[in-house]
């Protein structure tokens, strides 16, 4: 059986908050609606009409997911690093014969950007999934490990039948993250490697 990971991208593999609220502060601009950039950039993970919602009426919000698509790649790519072990979680995963599949509630063309501009790169990408609706790609490319930030990537994996890897570098605490049922809670993905390796020593 191959092994195959599955991650998480905003505040898991990228640090997505500086991208993210520069888009905000545009949109706002671009509008003339306030949005508050530096709450929303605490509350990433779920879908960006979730985040949209809570500034503009409903009627308004498919016209704003386009905007802010339209407007990302120019503000936020550049903007967004690598979370700290984002590339050597990837790489101790391929090193070990595995294949690397991320799954994420961002627009997908957005995701690709993000990971090509940081040079990370996985052997799968799909994008437009939120919590439970992870556990469709995740079943689909076999992963037996999904590693997220946020309650909802618990949530996923298992209902993936997924492993729960979680990192406690999102909005959610490691408690949070326990409480939601994480078989497993690391500081962040720089403790990926030492876990993999013991994971398949006694897997």
């Amino acid at each position: 059986m191959t092994l195959t990971v599955g991650f998480d991208l905003d505040m898991t593999l990228i640090d997505s908050r500086p991208g993210i609220r520069a888009c905000y502060v545009a949109l706002a601009e671009r509008t003339g609606t306030y949005i508050d950039a530096d709450l929303a950039v605490t509350r990433l993970g779920p879908p960006l009409v979730d985040e949209l919602s809570h500034w503009f009426p409903e009627e308004e919000v498919p016209a704003m997911v386009g905007l802010y698509r339209e407007m990302y790649p120019s503000i936020a790519i550049a903007a967004t690093p690598a979370m700290d072990g984002a590339r050597e979680a990837i790489a101790a995963v391929h090193a070990a014969g595995g294949r690397t599949l991320v799954v994420t509630a961002k627009y997908e063309p957005s995701a690709k950007l993000h990971l090509s501009h940081l040079g990370i790169e996985p052997d799968v990408v799909v994008g437009d999934l939120w919590a439970e609706q992870k556990a469709e790609a995740l079943r689909e490319h076999g992963a037996g490990v999904y590693v997220g930030d946020h309650v909802g990537d618990v949530r996923g994996a298992r209902t993936a039948g997924a492993l729960s890897l979680a990192v406690a570098t999102g909005p959610c605490t490691a408690d949070e993250l326990r409480a939601a049922g994480a078989d497993v809670v690391l500081d962040g993905l720089s403790a990926f490697p030492d876990w993999l390796t013991g994971y398949r020593t006694t897997g």
